[in-house]
């Protein structure tokens, strides 16, 4: 990656780090699948009359968006609903990063260097020290869900690297197509029509800041600009970046919430910081020493 794509993926990080703080404070008394397809709602209209149709199969688009989008942010909200605190909700998403490496390593043959391995490693070895730190009140269903999000962000993340898509935003706006039906559907035979009452109701102020921050910045401008960053780079230089979000997450809930890092979460931030710079710096490194790409080695399959 070079510089600007760089800072591309930090700002992206930023986003969402924040982004948990935004789906907290929105989410009380709504409820959660509703919440993620009013999200959705936001993201595709005016957006969809706007932006042209990537130049994609549907079966991809679909795809893109049931895995990154319809799952990832399904399990997420459920789980922050059921008791998954933002902070560590931010933490435990992180795991897509593995699952991404792992299943591009395997799906589309682009093999990790060892720097990056090294790197991701670390950076997974911090998420493990602040959710040992401080998860030990935290629901087994709601941890079980939120790493379900995380594989579901993991493979739509290698669907979208694999599309070649060039138009981040498109395939973003597009894709979001899949997702507010399904899952007013899903409440409809959970929780019954009166839920769907319920929550219009309680829709206050603060579910519509956080609607447009989710809607408008974290899915529109922040996966828009990470589906372009995969579409021309290798997986494995562009996710390790998102292991800064829980960071800010962290940092986020102590100035706004109060809600003071303990020293496993501090020392976990360091480690995830420690990993980040590690697996980047070795594409940065063998660029300018070979002249080749910038990180990963993508070996194709024919």
């Amino acid at each position: 990656m070079d510089r600007r794509d760089s800072l591309l993926a930090a700002l992206v990080a930023t986003i969402w780090g924040f982004n948990f703080i935004a789906i907290d404070w929105g989410l009380h008394d709504v409820d959660p699948l509703l919440f993620v397809a009013l999200r959705f709602v936001v993201v595709l209209v005016p957006a969809l009359f706007l932006v042209p149709r990537p130049d994609l199969p549907w079966s991809t688009i679909l795809t893109v968006g049931a895995f990154m989008s319809l799952g990832q942010f399904g399990f997420l909200y459920v789980a922050m609903d059921a008791g998954m605190p933002p902070g560590l909700a931010a933490l435990v998403l992180q795991a897509q990063v593995i699952f991404t490496v792992v299943i591009a390593a395997g799906v589309l043959h682009e093999l990790p260097t060892v720097r990056q391995a090294t790197g991701v490693l670390l950076g997974s070895a911090g998420l493990l020290v602040v959710a040992v730190g401080r998860g030990g009140e935290v629901p087994l269903l709601a941890l079980a869900l939120c790493l379900l999000g995380a594989l579901s962000w993991g493979i739509g993340n290698v669907v979208s690297r694999a599309s070649g898509a060039t138009g981040g935003l498109a395939l973003t706006v597009w894709s979001a197509l899949v997702v507010p039906l399904p899952l007013v559907g899903l409440s409809l035979v959970l929780d019954g029509p009166q839920t769907i009452l319920d929550s219009a109701a309680a829709f206050g102020w603060q579910a519509a800041l956080s609607t447009l921050y989710t809607a408008g910045l974290a899915s529109l401008v922040g996966y828009g600009i990470f589906n372009t960053l995969l579409s021309r780079n290798p997986s494995a230089a562009v996710v390790p970046w998102i292991l800064l979000a829980p960071v800010v997450a962290m940092v986020s809930a102590w100035v706004l919430l109060d809600q003071q890092p303990n020293v496993a979460e501090a020392g976990g931030g360091v480690v995830m910081i420690v990993g980040v710079l590690v697996a980047l710096r070795s594409g940065r490194e063998r660029g300018a020493s070979r002249g080749r790409p910038e990180v990963g080695v993508r070996v194709s399959s024919g």
